[in-house]
């Protein structure tokens, strides 16, 4: 909740959050044979490092000083590209999950949208894309019914309030992105 908080906030100390949380659900999707799921929360430790560096070093200013990433909206050109990658996610992790992974009761194709969703979802936030939040909006409340259904009671809650939350961050995004342009 504390990396959404000051996801929300544009605080680049989420990622050090986000960081040590994702080694932490890396263990518990493992243990529940989330495999999928689990190699996303690898890929998170990873993006974290990226993101971070993103937010604060990414975009200096002429004068060298250093400066924070601004929000910006998702050209259509790009767009089309993340929703090909996205696609082509799905159907490669849909694939190795249905055919060569004994996973758990998670239906696979499902597992890989939401994973497929997260990844792109993350990229775009390390870029500080604005539209990213409505790639979470959908994923965290696809997730929590995935969560629910396998009976992970408490990440299904969680992972509704991280919807609610994104619903906030996408509101909150948007006014400061008016505001800069």
């Amino acid at each position: 909740m504390l990396y959404i908080y000051l996801e929300i906030k544009q605080r680049s100390t989420m990622w050090i959050v986000g960081f040590v949380g994702s080694a932490g659900y890396v263990v518990v999707f493992f243990q529940a044979g989330f495999f999928a799921f689990s190699a996303l929360y690898i890929y998170f430790v990873v993006v974290s490092v990226y993101g971070l560096y993103c937010w604060r070093y990414a975009q200096k200013p002429d004068n060298g000083e250093s400066a924070e990433r601004r929000i910006c909206r998702l050209e259509f050109r790009l767009g089309v590209v993340l929703a090909l990658i996205t696609i082509a996610l799905f159907v490669v992790i849909g694939h190795v999950l249905d055919n060569h992974i004994e996973t758990s009761n998670i239906p696979p194709y499902s597992e890989a949208l939401a994973v497929s969703l997260n990844i792109v979802a993350t990229w775009m936030l390390a870029r500080k894309i604005l539209e990213q939040w409505l790639l979470w909006i959908f994923a965290n409340f696809f997730s929590a019914g995935l969560y629910f259904w396998c009976g992970l009671y408490p990440t299904a809650v969680l992972f509704t309030i991280y919807g609610i939350l994104s619903i906030v961050g996408w509101y909150k995004w948007k006014q400061t992105i008016v505001i800069d342009n």
